[in-house]
């Protein structure tokens, strides 16, 4: 069965508010995508999250957002091009600091929420972010959803000479074109340990899932996004750690 690393939001917490359970699901994970303080977090939720990860012997990506800590990076902003591109450099820049302070540092970018959804719907938005990226650092990888077709999205990213890290969800149920359902829809999140741990598997070996219109959906992923806000999602997380194999170390 092929490596398929772990991935999961962390550092998302914003001063007395506290979200998720970071300390108890990083021992699990190979990625951690930490909030760079646009949609959650901030400096000393930053610097405690990078911490754990190196502690964790677990590799640190960005996780940028659209600025929206009220609505936690879920709403579409009307952010031109240009705009993305400066605010995914700025949140690189903060966290790369961080990472660098504590002996570390980036290996990936992920984009949050509606950034992550906008520009798998938008070329000008995915090309904003590898610009960025390649502005940086061609050498990070930048994280991106699995779909049927991943052609166009690797295709760009060829062009700016940026890697792509395709990406698949444990926990979500897809449509026909590889895109996931909706929340506000029924069904769009699984609950149940033993659905997550098959979806999980599924995926690592390349094996159909069922897609929302019956048909089979075959994802090319490198990695899994997985959530751990509460102890049932902890118990998945360690499931598909177990059904995967151990951690790969932090390189």
């Amino acid at each position: 069965m092929p490596a398929l690393r772990l991935n999961a939001d962390m550092g998302e917490s914003y001063g007395a508010w506290t979200m998720g359970a970071d300390d108890r699901l990083m021992p699990h994970v190979d990625l951690a995508n930490v909030a760079c303080g646009f949609h959650a977090s901030d400096p000393d939720v930053m610097r405690r999250t990078v911490r754990l990860a190196v502690a964790n012997r677990v590799a640190v990506g960005a996780h940028p957002a659209y600025p929206d800590l009220q609505g936690f990076g879920r709403r579409s902003l009307a952010c031109s091009p240009d705009e993305i591109e400066n605010l995914v450099l700025y949140q690189l820049g903060a966290l790369a600091a961080i990472c660098r302070a504590e002996g570390t540092r980036l290996h990936y970018v992920k984009p949050h929420g509606a950034l992550y959804n906008d520009m798998m719907r938008d070329e000008a938005r995915l090309d904003a972010v590898l610009r960025a990226v390649a502005a940086y650092d061609a050498g990070l990888p930048v994280m991106v959803m699995a779909t049927r077709d991943p052609r166009p999205a690797r295709d760009m990213a060829e062009a700016r000479g940026v890697t792509l890290w395709f990406e698949a969800f444990a926990d979500r149920a897809y449509d026909g074109q590889g895109r996931l359902v909706s929340r506000r829809e029924a069904g769009a999140v699984h609950h149940d340990p033993d659905t997550i741990v098959d979806q999980a598997l599924r995926i690592a070996r390349g094996q159909p899932l069922t897609a929302s219109d019956g048909s089979d959906l075959v994802l090319e992923a490198q990695t899994l996004c997985v959530h751990g806000d509460n102890p049932e999602s902890i118990a998945a997380v360690r499931a598909i750690r177990d059904a995967l194999g151990a951690r790969e170390p932090l390189t």
